[in-house]
């Protein structure tokens, strides 16, 4: 008897596996089987933005700069973060917190109004195209005066010394003078960079007027000029300082949500010392961006229009609406798009010959341009 069961299972299980092995498909979803689960479409806005941001090192004499050179320049380490460009995109996405079934049987205008997507069967949307992000984060640096020294940091320094000498019985203080090595003041030196730097230019005027002893001509003079000119410059930064700079580039996604109260988003911030940021991160000043719904028009029925009872499917009709993103008091972006979040929810027949019955056919057309 055990045998005989044992058997029977046997059977059972051989003929489960030669079932599935010649094609046969076990579903195990949720959905019916035979039809199809679909979405609407929803609207995502995408930015792109760069942004520069600058990282200023005073230069060790810049409180000289005034003094010596008669230049006004600034004193304190700086960072600063401005945009240079935003782009806004808008994505169809698949709107997932509803779903529609729809049975395909016998539907020949089925594949007119559904895209697979990505994310799903989408009606009267394109499909998503593909992104990528480029993220860049700002690399911290030190300033570095290193190497742009003109002289040594030692000068030497005439003290009065006084040693004892015995005259007779008594002691006496005999007064000698003695140079001594010393560090050079930070004054000292930015007097001798200035002085260097008036030389430069001072030489540079006379190779150009013809007035010194030196004979320049053709590119030997050309190189002579700008070899000055790097100089200078490069002993200049001593007291202006300088700049580096880091170009970031990121993307931020904004997706409108219709039952919100206010249409007011931060999409992202900016921080003078770290860059751009994403929108929780609260130590950045906000970047704001306002989306103001526009209005969809009731349609026009006829009078003795009944109702239908041809199968149809549920697509959205997007809404233009206006928007605005701004810095502060500084205008970004202004313009209008379309977002389907905040347009309305209607029906199309969809159990049609396409060929033969025209009355539905600028539907379709109308609706593959969304």
């Amino acid at each position: 008897m055990k045998t005989f069961v044992i058997t029977l299972l046997s059977l059972t299980v051989l003929a489960s596996v030669r079932s599935a092995a010649q094609g046969d498909i076990v579903y195990k979803g949720g959905d019916p089987v035979g039809t199809v689960a679909y979405s609407l479409p929803s609207t995502t806005l995408s930015f792109e933005v760069e942004a520069v941001l600058e990282n200023f090192y005073a230069g060790p004499y810049a409180k000289y700069a005034a003094k010596y050179l008669g230049i006004e320049v600034r004193t304190q380490d700086e960072s600063s973060c401005r945009l240079t460009s935003v782009k806004m995109t808008p994505y169809a996405e698949a709107d997932l917190s509803r779903r529609y079934l729809l049975n395909l049987e016998g539907m020949e205008a089925a594949t007119a109004f559904l895209k697979l997507t990505a994310s799903g069967l989408v009606s009267s949307a394109e499909s998503l195209p593909s992104r990528t992000m480029d993220w860049r984060f700002p690399v911290l640096r030190q300033k570095d005066y290193s190497g742009k020294a003109l002289t040594t940091n030692l000068t030497t320094e005439a003290t009065t010394l006084y040693k004892s000498v015995k005259t007779g019985s008594t002691y006496g203080k005999v007064a000698m003078q003695q140079d001594m090595l010393v560090e050079k003041t930070e004054e000292q030196r930015a007097a001798e960079v200035a002085c260097t730097i008036l030389t430069l230019r001072e030489q540079r005027m006379s190779i150009i007027t013809g007035d010194t002893d030196a004979t320049y001509s053709g590119e030997a003079m050309g190189a002579a000029v700008a070899e000055m000119t790097r100089l200078e410059q490069e002993y200049l930064t001593l007291f202006t300082g300088y700049s580096e700079f880091d170009t970031q580039k990121m993307t931020f996604d904004i997706i409108p949500d219709k039952d919100r109260g206010s249409q007011l988003y931060v999409a992202f911030r900016i921080s003078d010392t770290a860059g751009l940021l994403p929108a929780d991160n609260v130590s950045g000043r906000p970047v704001v961006f306002e989306v103001i719904p526009g209005g969809i028009a009731a349609p026009q029925q006829e009078k003795k229009m009944k109702k239908s009872k041809i199968p149809v499917v549920v697509y959205r009709i997007p809404a233009t609406c206006s928007y605005k993103m701004t810095d502060g008091k500084t205008m970004i972006l202004q313009g209008r798009v379309p977002v389907f979040q905040f347009g309305e929810e209607t029906t199309l027949p969809v159990n049609l010959n396409l060929k033969e019955n025209g009355k539905y056919l600028k539907y379709y057309q109308e609706l593959n341009r969304f």
